[in-house]
């Protein structure tokens, strides 16, 4: 075993890739490097950050004994722009092209949506709070199922799963949902507070290949790479015809659907930044922005007088689940 798995940190030179090569399943590229073209001025215009971020009340604040640290946002109310967040995931082209087209059908979203559910919530869990053991098996179990998903010759993009730059910006969409619905939870922070806040943010990406490098060392930095990352969101027909179903929750029983329907598509459409919105053909008004923002108004509020222990429940939960799978050899995605 190498000094970098003793240490529990990623081996960016790992044997996974190495096997993957070997295999004849692609290209694993370097560090800093992507399989993707770089993405052309004419189809992906520059954008601005108003345009890739939601818009948040100036007005609302509540006040904080400390600076929020990322495991602050780590509580139920997490979850509330969760599809949103994976629809910002699978709106980059290699990452819609991945998903669409993986073989990998034990993780599929709309066949297997409550285990992707507890798989992801358990890989974020583990990216914030778990052991460099933790990561480690988490990092491994997740290389299984990434070991398949790569472009063929049909394919409209060329992707590979190992790309780092895909997970880079999957691991950055991630991180946004978790800052988004904290400033919605408690308000909008500082510049010093989002830096406090942003700080070990990477660990979303690292748990994978992400080498640390990679990650934009500020919250100035990481504002202006999504800027540049969102240019890749360009979808088409049968992108927005997939998303479609997830937006309307169709991977679940229609008896949900008709309780839960109408507040999570409101949910998921306010958590979509107006570029989003825009590929994705999602309609979107001032008076709907209202509504969303007085309502996390109200739920900020509330959220003051709910213990913490009932808050993060779930992320608990998660970690207990994936430690005992751990100590019991069983399979943790």
């Amino acid at each position: 075993m190498n000094t970098a798995a003793k240490s529990g940190e990623p081996d960016y030179d790992d044997p996974t890739s190495a096997m993957y090569v070997a295999e004849g399943r692609g290209h694993v590229p370097r560090p800093g490097t992507s399989i993707l073209s770089e993405p052309d001025p004419a189809t992906h215009p520059p954008l601005t950050l108003a345009q890739v971020r939601i818009p948040l009340p100036d007005s609302h604040r509540s006040p904080r004994k400390r600076p929020a640290q990322l495991a602050d946002a780590l509580d139920f109310w997490a979850f509330a722009g969760a599809a949103a967040n994976v629809a910002m995931q699978f709106a980059h082209r290699g990452v819609a092209a991945g998903v669409m087209e993986s073989p990998v059908e034990s993780g599929a979203l709309m066949v297997h949506p409550w285990k992707r559910l507890r798989t992801t919530a358990s890989y974020l869990a583990v990216a914030v709070l778990g052991s460099d053991e933790e990561k480690r098996a988490m990092r491994e179990a997740v290389n299984v199922a990434h070991r398949q998903v790569r472009s063929g010759p049909n394919s409209k993009v060329k992707y590979n799963a190992f790309d780092r730059n895909l997970q880079l910006y999957v691991a950055a969409a991630i991180y946004i949902g978790y800052e988004d619905t904290h400033q919605l939870l408690c308000g909008k922070m500082t510049e010093a507070e989002l830096e406090q806040f942003y700080q070990g943010a990477d660990t979303f990406g690292t748990t994978l290949q992400v080498h640390p490098d990679m990650w934009p060392k500020t919250h100035a930095e990481f504002d202006a790479y999504w800027v540049q990352a969102c240019r890749e969101v360009v979808c088409d027909d049968d992108f927005r015809a997939y998303i479609d179903d997830l937006l309307h929750l169709r991977m679940i029983h229609w008896s949900l659907r008709l309780l839960l329907g109408g507040l999570l598509r409101f949910l998921t459409a306010g958590f979509l930044p107006p570029h989003f919105q825009e590929q994705m053909g999602v309609e979107w008004s001032a008076s709907d922005q209202r509504r969303f923002e007085n309502l996390f108004l109200f739920v900020g509020f509330v959220n003051r007088f709910i213990p913490r222990f009932i808050r993060f429940s779930g992320t608990n939960a998660m970690m207990a689940d994936v430690r005992r799978r751990i100590r019991q050899h069983k399979a943790i995605i």
